[in-house]
């Protein structure tokens, strides 16, 4: 089940990667920055305490959509300058 929950998760951050790739500045660098490094220390967590195949896909899954997104806001506000 928790697989499912974090596949599930994943897909939600698409809308938000549509928005971005058009330009519509949907997403709040600030959170996104947080949101990537405390998933970032979560994957570390399991990739070396847990070890957990299975959490190590999700949580992984959920730092590249966080880093997808955060890529392409500071891409939209790089532009903006």
């Amino acid at each position: 089940m928790y697989s499912i929950g974090g596949i599930v998760t994943f897909f939600w951050f698409i809308p938000t990667m549509k928005d971005l790739r058009h330009k519509k500045p949907s997403a709040n660098s600030m959170t996104y920055w947080i949101w990537t490094l405390t998933t970032f220390f979560t994957s570390l967590y399991g990739i070396f305490v847990l070890q957990n195949t299975i959490f190590i896909i999700v949580i992984n899954l959920q730092l590249l959509a966080c880093l997808i997104v955060l890529i392409l806001r500071l891409r939209l506000n790089i532009r903006k300058k």
